[in-house]
C-alpha cells in the first residue's frame, strides 16, 4: 500500500538518487580505461601476451564493472520506487549520508561477489572474444549461482519497482486520485523514463549472455557442443556495449545532459579556435621575417655586407 504524497519539499531531496547515477557512470568507465585496452592489444597480437597477473586484474575489472552495473541500476530501481511511491519516508531513508552508505554497501557487495571467482578458477583467457573473462564451463555449480544473484534476482527486484512505479504514473496520468499537490512532477516522470530506458538496454544486452550460460551450466554434455562460436561471440560483445550506450541515452533523453554536453563540446570547439587563431600570426610573422631576411652566401669569400652592397 503506497504513502500519500509528501509536499513539494521533500521532491527536492530527489537530486541525491543522482548519487547512484554518478556510481553507475563510474562502473561504466572502469572497463574503458584498463580491460578494454588489453582486449585491443590482444585482438592485434591474436592472443594474450602480457602474463597471468595482467589477466586476473583484466578479469577482475570486468567483472567488478558488470556487477556494478547491475548493483547500481538496481539501487537506482529502488532509490525510484522510493522516491515516487513511498515519497514520505524517502526524506528519512535517502538522507545524504545514508545515500553514501548505500552506494558504499552496493560497492563492498560488488567487490564479495567476485572474490569467489579467484577460488574457483573461473577468470580465465577465452581465445573466442580476446579477453580474460567469467569462464562459463568451470563449474555449472557455479555458473548457476552467477547467472542467478548476479542477473536474475537484480532484474526481479528491478522489475517489480518498475512496474509499481508505472502503475502510479498511469494513475496519475489518469487523474485517478484528486490531490491537492500533484505526486509526480514532468521532471520525476522524465528522470523516471530515462532510467527505465537504462534498465530495459541493460537487460536486452546481457539477456543473451546469461542465457547460455545457464544453459550450458544445466546441461554442459548436450547444450555446451550446439552452441555456434558466433552466436557467443555476439552476445558477449553486445553484453559489453552495453557499457557504450548509457551515456547516449542520457543524452538522448535527459535535457540537463543534452546542455551539457553541447556546452563541452562548444568549450573544446571554442579552444580549438581560439589556439589555432592565436597560432596563426606567429606563424605568418616567422614566414614573414624568413621572406625578408638575407639570402645566404653563395660561397665562402662572399660576406653579407658584400652581398647587401651588390643588392
Amino acid at each position: 500500500m503506497e504513502e500519500p504524497s509528501a509536499p513539494l519539499e521533500y521532491h527536492l531531496s530527489a537530486n541525491q538518487g543522482n548519487v547512484f547515477v554518478v556510481s553507475l557512470a563510474f562502473a561504466d568507465l572502469v572497463v574503458a580505461f584498463y580491460p578494454y585496452p588489453l582486449v585491443l592489444y590482444a585482438l592485434f597480437h591474436d592472443g594474450w601476451a602480457l602474463g597471468n597477473t595482467q589477466c586476473m586484474v583484466s578479469g577482475f575489472l570486468m567483472g567488478l564493472s558488470v556487477i556494478g552495473s547491475i548493483f547500481n541500476i538496481t539501487g537506482i530501481a529502488v532509490n525510484r520506487y522510493c522516491y515516487i511511491c513511498h515519497s514520505f519516508s524517502y526524506s528519512r531513508l535517502y538522507s545524504f549520508r545514508n545515500t553514501l552508505m548505500f552506494v558504499a554497501l552496493i560497492w563492498v557487495l560488488t567487490v564479495v561477489a567476485i572474490i569467489p571467482n579467484f577460488f574457483v578458477g573461473s577468470l580465465r583467457y577465452d581465445a573466442r572474444v580476446y579477453s580474460c573473462t567469467f569462464a562459463q564451463n568451470v563449474s555449472s555449480s557455479y555458473t548457476i549461482a552467477v547467472v542467478v544473484v548476479h542477473f536474475l534476482v537484480p532484474i526481479a527486484v528491478v522489475t517489480f519497482c518498475y512496474l509499481r512505479i508505472w502503475v502510479l504514473v498511469i494513475q496519475v496520468r489518469r487523474k485517478v486520485k484528486t490531490e491537492e499537490s500533484p505526486r509526480l512532477r514532468p521532471s520525476d516522470v522524465r528522470n523516471f523514463i530515462t532510467m527505465f530506458v537504462v534498465f530495459v538496454l541493460f537487460a536486452i544486452c546481457w539477456a543473451p549472455l546469461n542465457l547460455i550460460g545457464l544453459a550450458v551450466a544445466i546441461d554442459p554434455s548436450h547444450v555446451g557442443p550446439r552452441i555456434p562460436e558466433w552466436l557467443f561471440v555476439v552476445s558477449y560483445f553486445m553484453a559489453y556495449f552495453n557499457s557504450c550506450l548509457n551515456a547516449i541515452i542520457y543524452g538522448l533523453l535527459n535535457r540537463n545532459f543534452r546542455n551539457e554536453y553541447k556546452r563541452i563540446i562548444t568549450s573544446v570547439w571554442v579552444t580549438r579556435l581560439f589556439v589555432t587563431e592565436t597560432s596563426r600570426p606567429v606563424t605568418e610573422g616567422r614566414s614573414l621575417r624568413s621572406k625578408h631576411s638575407l639570402p645566404p652566401p653563395l660561397n665562402n669569400n662572399e660576406s653579407v655586407r658584400d652581398r647587401s652592397n651588390k643588392e
